[in-house]
């Protein structure tokens, strides 16, 4: 009886630490990708008023994901953006509400609050590794486009 208690004892000791290590979650960071304006256009044909590099700047925010005050932060960074790009204060406030409206972390589409995580996150701090993991990519990034520039047509 005592050596199957041990034998049991010693198994449970083995295991646990790869139970652990099933159900952790990874923090492993896609890199960073962007579609400009998701689901909306980028820039006016007819009149060249071009907003994309607003919707870049964003989706760097929304890929990288944080507190609900950090989302709320880039679309007011966004709409600022727009409005200065266009002098148009109507399809400023409709990319605002726009993304209000569809860009929260509970939706399951590329373009999420958090997009660079898996699907699940929500709205969370950063961890001193993630922040880390979440630089080294967006260095990545800009060294391949310094300017930050659309690269859509």
């Amino acid at each position: 009886m005592f050596a199957e208690d041990m034998r049991g004892a010693y198994l449970a000791r083995l295991l646990l630490p790869v139970l652990l290590l099933g159900c952790a979650t990874s923090s492993a960071m896609e890199p960073f990708s962007t579609d400009g304006c998701s689901l909306f256009p980028d820039r006016f044909a007819l009149t060249k008023k071009d907003w994309c590099n607003c919707c870049l700047a964003h989706d760097l925010a929304y890929w990288r994901g944080g507190t609900a005050a950090e989302r709320l932060k880039a679309d007011e960074e966004l709409r600022a953006c727009v409005l200065r790009a266009t002098k148009d204060a109507a399809l400023s406030e409709a990319m605002f509400a726009g993304v209000r409206a569809g860009g929260g972390p509970y939706f399951f589409t590329p373009y999420r609050w958090g997009y660079g995580w898996k699907f699940g996150r929500a709205y969370q701090p950063l961890s001193a590794h993630e922040e880390k993991q979440a630089s080294v990519l967006r260095s990545e990034y800009v060294a391949k486009n310094p300017s930050l520039a659309c690269t859509k047509p």
